[in-house]
Parts: C-alpha cells; structure tokens; sequence
C-alpha cells in the first residue's frame, strides 16, 4: 500500500477498490435522504452523485438507486476530493447554481460555493461550522441515535452482569472485608472493559452477515451509526482500559483475562461452529470468572466449586443453544442447522442440559455433607435449604426454554427474571446465616 501510495491517493484507492468485494445491494441506505432524492428526481431535477471514493465502488451504488444522471467519482489519476469535487462540479453544470448534500468537513469548500447546502448525519462540528460561515441550508438529515445511546448499544454494559460470577469467591471464603469487595469491583470493571472490546471486535466482523439479518442490521456498525475507524479505535480503548486495570491486580489474574481474551477470539472465530465444542468452550468462559475472582482476592480455588461451576454453567450453555434451536423447529426441515446443530439435536442436547444441571446439585449435595462444609460454616445443615432452591431454578430455565420462551442469554434471562431473582436472594440469604 506504500508504494500504491507514493503514485497518489487516487491510486492507493482504485488498488484497494480492485481488491474489494462489497455487496452493494446490502449498504445501509439513509432512507430519508433517499426518498427526498428520489422526489427530486421526479420533479425533473437532474442528480449527480459526487464522491471521493473509486469509481468502482460508486457506479454499483448508482445503478442500485437508479436516479443519477452521472457519477462523479475518484480514478486512477484525480482524487475526487474537496476542491477537486468542486471543480468537477462547477464544470458539469456549466458554472449554473447548484446545490449540494454531504456530510463532512471537506465539504465545506463545495458549499461555500452552492446555492444551499443539505446535511445528511454529519460528522463531529460539521453543523457548528456551517451555523458559523452561515451557509443557506436547506434541510438536515440525521437518522442516527445519540452517540451515548449507541455506542452503549455497541460495548452492551448489560452483559456485564455476568461479571458478578467473579464474587462468587468472596462468598464461598467468606472474605467479607474491605479490600476483597474493592479488588473484586475492579476487577469486575477490567473484565467488562474487555469483555465489550470483544463484542466491538465480533460486530466488526460480522458486519456483512448482520446486514442481511432482519434484526442484527440495527447493529451500530451494520447500520453505519458508528463508522469503521471509531469502531477500531474504541475497541482499542477498552482492550487498553481493561488490561491496564487489571495490571493493577495480581499478575494470576491478569494471565487468567488473557486466558479469557484467547479463548473468547478463538471461540468467534472457529470453535462457535463446533457442535458441542462450543457448549464447552462457552461454560468454561463463565467458569474463568469464578477462578479470575479467586486470584483476584489470592483465596485457594475449591475443588467442589469447580465442579460445580463446571456442571451448572454447561447445562447454562445447552439451554443457549436449545433456545436457539426451538424457533427452527417451527419454521425449518429436520436438516436446518445453527451454529452446527440440527432441530433433530434438540432432544438429546436438551437431556444432556438437563442432567448437567441436576448433576451440578448433586455436587452442592455432596459438598453439604463433606468434613469440608462443617469446619467452614457455623450451621451446616441449614445449607441443606440450598439444593430445592437450585432444583426449582434449573428445572424453570429448561421448562421455559421447551416452551420457547428463553432469552438468548439465559444468564440475562435470570436477570430479568422475578422468580429466579427470589431463588437467589434466598439462597444468599441461607448461605450468610449458615456462616
């Protein structure tokens, strides 16, 4: 690309639009600015579309829209940019008046010399310097969200909820002090740093594929509400931001989100078309929580609670993949797959989530009347309690999800949930008076 670039930009761009295949008929369109346009163009105005990007990539956008007279575009030789645009402009109508949309600071220069300007979703200051050299505008388009509103939609801080998993520790070593509270926060806010770098990384990769889906197209970079380079840039600022974080904590946790980081990319990029690899690659990531949350306070890690954690958090992920599969089975062949099950894999994934989970109790179970359980807590019996608690809760997650009314997350489900909020308060509640 340097030596593309020492011909010019005009050639670095026609080099790197040679190499590029877009599917145009999937661009997100602002579909204001488009039927104004096309108004337009019935009412007998000639349109020109004008761009700096490669005439290749702007003739497929206007033959898609089909109401451009002609395209003014970048080639091989002249970087249709700023200035350059304007020229081109002024010669293609014959120095007559025009005017002109856009949506950047280089344009600037085309309205300063157009009879009145038209802004569709500028950029950061753009509507600051046109108010102030006082252009004639003649409407704004801006279909997009608040920035705020849509780049927390983008880094989902909801999902951080499953972040709480790393207190668990703190409950189980009764390490009910100061300093174990304020590492764990920190560390809750590490993980969630670069648990949304994650989902900024995933949505820029299936930016493509989410622009065919009905609902995944509103996503900030499939919807074009974030532009690519912000994406980059931000999650390099969260990937930054976590990691710095949790270089404050002890170094075991600092490996264990590096652990977490390694398996979550690995896990985007091939394993989550694996069957049943992926269901255990998913309750290990919820089990790395509860082991980053014993480093992170430097408490020895139970055997029990890993095996626990090991058994519940695998029935957790077949009862996401299960969920996934119900809505098939009502529109789809026996053969449809997701994510590499077909519908006829429901039964058995579904009998393996059930047992997994009833598996984990039997853990809880055996823990409760382990030597280990009456020499840490001052009413073991009462713990007893905890197991119809966690029989009631894993039996609602399957029963809703073969009734088809399991969210996509099931943690996020228990969340939202106002029965399995009252199983969990419960069950903290037997769990601190038994201490």
């Amino acid at each position: 690309m340097l030596y593309w670039l020492a011909f010019g930009r005009a050639r670095l761009k026609q080099e790197i639009a040679l190499r590029t295949v877009l599917d145009f008929g999937a661009l997100p369109l602002q579909k204001e600015f488009v039927e104004f346009l096309k108004n337009e163009a019935m009412r007998g105005r000639t349109l020109y579309l004008a761009t700096a990007s490669d005439r290749s990539l702007a003739e497929p956008v206007a033959k898609r829209l089909g109401i451009f007279k002609q395209v003014l575009a970048s080639d091989r030789h002249s970087n249709l940019k700023g200035t350059r645009k304007l020229e081109a402009i002024l010669c293609c109508c014959n120095d007559t008046a025009f005017d002109y949309a856009g949506n950047a600071r280089v344009d600037l220069a085309i309205w300063a010399k157009a009879r009145r300007a038209i802004i569709v979703n500028p950029d950061i200051g753009v509507m600051t310097a046109v108010r102030k050299r006082r252009y004639g505008v003649e409407k704004v388009f801006d279909d997009r969200p608040s920035r705020t509103k849509t780049w927390l939609h983008a880094i989902r801080p909801q999902q951080w909820a499953k972040n709480l998993l790393l207190g668990v520790p703190v409950l189980t070593a009764h390490a009910f002090n100061f300093s174990a509270i304020a590492q764990i926060a920190l560390a809750f806010l590490a993980f969630g740093l670069v648990a949304s770098a994650t989902y900024v990384l995933n949505d820029l990769l299936d930016m493509i594929s989410d622009r065919h889906h009905p609902r995944k197209c509103k996503r900030p970079f499939a919807s074009g509400n974030i532009d690519l380079a912000s994406g980059i840039l931000g999650m390099l600022a969260l990937f930054g931001a976590g990691f710095g974080l949790a270089a404050q904590l002890s170094d075991y946790f600092l490996f264990t989100l590096l652990a977490y980081l390694v398996l979550t990319i690995s896990y985007s990029f091939y394993f989550k078309h694996i069957a049943l690899i992926n269901v255990l690659l998913l309750a290990s990531l919820y089990t790395l929580r509860i082991i980053a949350g014993a480093y992170t306070i430097e408490v020895p890690m139970s055997s029990w609670l890993l095996e626990f954690s090991m058994f519940i958090f695998l029935s957790i992920s077949l009862v996401k993949r299960c969920a996934e599969l119900i809505p098939l089975q009502q529109v789809a062949t026996k053969n449809r797959k997701c994510r590499d099950y077909q519908v006829s894999d429901y039964s058995i994934l579904s009998a393996m989530g059930v047992a997994s989970g009833y598996l984990s109790i039997g853990v809880l179970a055996l823990f409760i009347g382990s030597p280990e359980s009456i020499g840490k807590y001052t009413y073991p019996g009462l713990l007893w309690l905890l197991c119809p608690l966690m029989a009631y809760w894993v039996s609602r997650l399957w029963l809703k999800t073969a009734r088809g009314e399991m969210h996509d997350d099931p943690l996020v489900f228990s969340l939202k949930d106002q029965a399995s909020w009252i199983v969990f308060i419960n069950m903290l509640m037997v769990t601190l008076v038994s201490i």
